[in-house]
């Protein structure tokens, strides 16, 4: 029994990780808001560290020939603008963390409001989509496009503040084309990623494996990696053909929920 409770949690964790990577709702605003609710307070680094890997695979197979493209000729605008983005990022994340002061249990304390911040993100994201003209693509971007797109996704180090939302809605604000939003999002999120994974080794030398254990850590990572390729490929047909209506409807809620327990309910 205990096996069985271990393989539905390790699903539903790969599940929120996969989906919430790159759907505009926050993997990790949704994976603190699920360890809260089983009561894991202790999850291990290196579970941690893996989820990443298997996020990173899917995007990596979605976006397989631009990747290559890349590869093969690497000294392009779109690549510069690229580093560009994830360099003001990792500036962003540091100034917020040491203003902010961040640690789990402020992530916590900020996590309802951090859903009402994507809920509004997102509807700019919507007014954005349909009153400025979209004329650049990834190579046609100017540098300070890439700067606000880097700067957006910066704020997404508190969780519940989603990043493909962020970086989608700071692309439509520059003009970017929605086919080059979304590929540029997710072509950002392979740092982010990497770095988000970084970030968790230093913890695991300290800390060592912890609760960790194999079996539940290799169907997470499953789970997530083809939610997550599915999610990637949804969220460029929503991009394109679709609107973020129903994702402000559900982080706005979510917001309302998690601020209501806080103050109110004290549910977990």
């Amino acid at each position: 029994m205990e096996v069985l409770t271990e393989i539905v949690k390790s699903i539903i964790y790969g599940l929120v990780q996969g989906l919430g990577e790159f759907l505009p709702i926050s993997s990790s605003g949704h994976l603190l808001l699920t360890q809260r609710m089983f009561g894991d307070t202790e999850g291990s680094h290196l579970s941690t560290v893996l989820l990443h890997v298997a996020t990173l695979i899917a995007v990596l197979v979605v976006y397989r020939s631009q990747i290559m493209d890349i590869l093969k000729k690497p000294i392009q605008k779109k690549t510069l603008w690229l580093v560009v983005s994830t360099a003001v990022t990792v500036v962003v994340m540091l100034v917020l963390k040491k203003i902010l002061h961040i640690t789990e249990d402020v992530e916590f304390r900020l996590l309802g409001y951090s859903f009402l911040a994507t809920a509004l993100i997102l509807t700019a994201a919507e007014y954005a989509r349909h009153n400025i003209k979209r004329r650049y693509t990834g190579e046609t971007m100017k540098w300070h496009h890439s700067v606000i797109i880097g700067a957006m996704q910066g704020i997404a180090i508190l969780p519940g503040v989603s990043r493909s939302g962020s970086t989608i809605t700071g692309a439509f604000f520059c003009g970017v084309k929605k086919k080059s939003a979304a590929e540029f999002s997710f072509l950002l999120s392979i740092p982010a990623i990497v770095g988000g994974a970084i970030l968790e080794i230093p913890d695991l030398m300290e800390n060592g494996l912890g609760d960790f254990s194999w079996y539940g850590t290799l169907v997470a990572m499953i789970f997530a990696g083809i939610s997550g390729y599915f999610a990637v490929s949804y969220m460029i047909r929503l991009i394109t053909k679709k609107s973020f209506k129903g994702f402000i409807i559900y982080t706005a809620l979510l917001g309302v929920f998690v601020l209501l327990n806080q103050y109110v309910l004290h549910i977990f």
